[in-house]
């Protein structure tokens, strides 16, 4: 039988140690180099770095945020349930609304997604947040329709949303924003809630192998 290794330490040891052989990391700074290798890991496709778009300063901003109790807002269930609360370093609250009930109604009344109607929820809570949206292209250029229209601005987006429609475009869109958003996206058609959780972990994490928060 082949040889493997058996404890989880060794095998996240080994798996970011090839990752990092492989993988072209000189362009980014050592904190964001770090949620790069865990969205790397995420996807098992080290090209995904060289898609990756992002502001200098979006790791600390987002680690200034949750380390002032800031809430992160998750477009889909999938991104809420992967954040893993040990990390967080204020018992930070972890809000979806998209299983809100009366999200449906809202939304075929106004003519739009649910996940739409879910981002206008946030924005009593928005300004200084952290945004994490892994799904739907929709919730991200709803959340820049909100920030464009009150000027309500969020800390930090992680915007990884994935599919054929909407995509590819709602990425550009903000990278190109004209807020001053930070920001940290894989551009084009590749995302999704896997690599959006493992990024918002990596950047709440003191240490690549454990669970430790950021406590300061």
């Amino acid at each position: 039988m082949t040889a493997y290794l058996r404890t989880g330490e060794e095998i996240y040891e080994e798996s970011f140690r090839i990752i990092r052989a492989e993988t072209n990391l000189a362009r980014f700074p050592a904190d964001v180099s770090r949620a790069v290798v865990r969205m790397v890991h995420a996807a098992g496709a080290t090209d995904i770095a060289d898609d990756v778009a992002f502001t200098p300063g979006v790791v600390a901003a987002a680690n200034a945020a949750l380390r002032a109790g800031a809430p992160i807002f998750c477009d889909s269930s999938m991104v809420a349930t992967g954040i893993i609360r040990s990390r967080l370093p204020r018992d930070n609250d972890v809000v979806c609304h998209i299983k809100d009930p009366a999200l449906a109604e809202v939304a075929a009344a106004k003519g739009i997604t649910k996940t739409m109607a879910a981002v206008d929820l946030w924005l009593p809570r928005l300004e200084g947040a952290v945004v994490a949206v892994g799904n739907a292209p929709t919730a991200l250029f709803r959340l820049l329709e909100i920030v464009g229209e009150t000027g309500v601005k969020p800390a930090a987006v992680i915007g990884i949303p994935v599919g054929f429609v909407g995509a590819a475009e709602s990425k550009e869109a903000l990278v190109a924003n004209p807020f001053g958003l930070d920001y940290l996206v894989v551009r084009g058609r590749r995302g999704g809630s896997a690599m959006t959780v493992a990024a918002v972990n990596a950047i709440a994490s003191t240490d690549e192998l454990t669970n430790t928060s950021r406590q300061d």
